[in-house]
């Protein structure tokens, strides 16, 4: 047994208590009826003291009760090292693609099973089972949930002792990977495949145009990548329209005539963006004329409200450009979902170049435009990169709050800074950023972009511990049993110490 505190066991001392209040104990003297004193001679009082112990039985509750109140406050747990993993190695499959990795990988998997190697769901808790009852479940079905494997193979990493062979069977989908590929000291083989369902169509969004007719986004994903496809519908119907215009409860709704998905919501709402500005008003202009082409392409019901005094700023934004060096204060971060604002710090001259292409998670959109000023400062730690410089430095970076998704611009929308202005895709960009960000899980649902075998693997760094010797460590916490102990002495301590008063009343 062990101690988390044990500078708490010097409150075990506190047991001379009940040994001084047993031990010093003063007997009255006898009270004795006798006919006549006056034989008797006077003598001085005496007081009778006997250093021996009574009630034995009070004594030790009392003892056992603080002896157990100091080895509580210690924190008492007992260490046991658990026996080495007898097993050749791991196989770990997700859940939801156990039947599908199976066809599509039958004789590694069976070769692995009669080598002895364990199977273990890939996921959170890494449960074990057994390959042939599992494949033999009715209720074990396939259903695609999107997870972040990295993460996943990073939880493995601090569970499995070094060297222990690991073989990981998953799909090869993009979108199962997600920031910063890990490094792990694994024994890893990581096979993958691409899933029978290597086409996927889906409704991306939908809204009311200025002229009352319906613009349609359409997604299409395949193993070599995703895009999308623009379709407008009249009001007054289209009967070659590949979609379906209902009404539900006064609610316009969407979805695809031949494929049966997801029935989406037409956005009847107005798009609004705020621009506040204070000494970059050349900035402001670049921007909101950007923003101006890309809502008019889009046809979106789109306003563009340029403001001077933030405290003219209406609440409801959709996106706030704060193009000021002071920071924004709490009231108005409140008034929007989406906030980009300038990056302030020290401004520095650079020889390099804006990139997009490959930081958005589906990007096809290639920008790289000459970069002359950038701001030096370290990124924030729970931050993105979504455009980097050459240097892969981030120019804009995204950090998600509780109720508000921020960027952090580090350059400026001026041709002195960068000739991201003057770029034509510009307004594109824009338009990505603002209507296609990443946020949007429904994408990430039904992106079925492969990623390259050298792309998914971690980076493989040397063990830190031995693979021969290396035992995983169980703690095993005893508070409990001596929280017990100590509320049955306090009772039982109590209940004697009662009982000795009413036998000293009644004798």
């Amino acid at each position: 047994m062990q101690f988390l505190n044990p500078i708490w066991l010097f409150a075990i001392a506190a047991i001379s208590i009940p040994v001084v209040i047993h031990l010093w104990n003063i007997k009255p003297g006898k009270t004795l009826k006798v006919g006549s004193i006056a034989l008797i001679t006077a003598a001085a009082q005496k007081s009778s003291r006997s250093f021996k112990l009574n009630d034995i039985l009070l004594f030790v509750v009392r003892c056992l009760f603080l002896l157990t109140l100091a080895l509580l406050l210690a924190v008492p747990f007992w260490q046991r090292y658990q026996a080495p993993v007898r097993a050749e190695g791991w196989v770990l499959i997700p859940k939801e693609n156990l039947k599908e990795s199976y066809k599509k990988l039958k004789f590694v998997i069976d070769s692995l099973a009669k080598s002895g190697y364990e199977f273990h769901f890939f996921d959170e808790k890494f449960q074990k089972f057994e390959l042939n009852k599992a494949l033999d479940d009715s209720l074990l079905k396939d259903k695609p949930k999107v997870k972040n494997y990295w993460t996943l193979v990073e939880k493995l990493d601090e569970k499995l002792p070094a060297g222990i062979p690991v073989y990981l069977i998953t799909p090869n989908q993009k979108k199962y990977f997600s920031g910063t590929r890990p490094s792990v000291s694994l024994n890893l083989h990581w096979q993958t495949y691409t899933p029978a369902d290597s086409m996927s169509t889906w409704i991306e969004s939908a809204w009311f145009t200025n002229n009352n007719s319906i613009k349609v986004t359409e997604g299409n994903s395949k193993s070599s990548g995703t895009y999308f496809t623009n379709y407008i519908i009249q009001s007054e119907g289209d009967p070659k329209s590949p979609f379906i215009v209902d009404v539900n409860g006064g609610k316009p709704l969407i979805s695809l005539k031949n494929t049966p998905g997801k029935v989406i919501s037409i956005d009847t709402n107005t798009f609004k963006i705020a621009i506040y500005t204070d000494k970059y008003a050349t900035d402001a202009a670049y921007l909101k004329a950007a923003l101006t082409a890309a809502g008019n392409f889009t046809g979106h019901k789109i306003v563009i409200k340029q403001y001077g005094n933030e405290s003219q700023i209406l609440t409801g934004q959709d996106w706030l450009f704060w193009l000021s060096d002071k920071p924004i204060d709490a009231n108005n971060l409140k008034k929007t979902s989406h906030l980009l604002n300038y990056a302030p710090g020290e401004e520095i001259n650079t020889s390099s170049s804006i990139k997009t292409n490959g930081v958005f998670s589906l990007s096809d959109l290639e920008v790289e435009a000459s970069l002359y000023k950038l701001i030096k400062k370290e990124p924030l730690t729970n931050s993105q990169p979504v455009w980097i410089d050459g240097y892969g430095n981030p120019v804009l970076s995204k950090e998600l709050n509780q109720q508000t998704t921020q960027y952090y611009f580090y350059s400026r929308f001026n041709p002195a800074w960068n000739d991201l202005v003057w770029s034509n895709s510009f307004p594109k960009l824009l338009l990505k950023l603002i209507l296609y960000n990443t946020d949007n899980e429904l994408i990430k649902e039904h992106d079925l972009t492969e990623i390259s075998h050298q792309q998914l693997m971690p980076d493989t760094i040397s063990p830190a511990k031995n693979t021969a010797d290396d035992k995983p460590v169980e703690q095993i916490d005893l508070s409990h049993y001596f929280w017990i102990t100590l509320a049955m002495a306090f009772f039982i301590e109590r209940w004697l110490a009662h009982k000795n008063k009413l036998v000293i009343k009644h004798g």
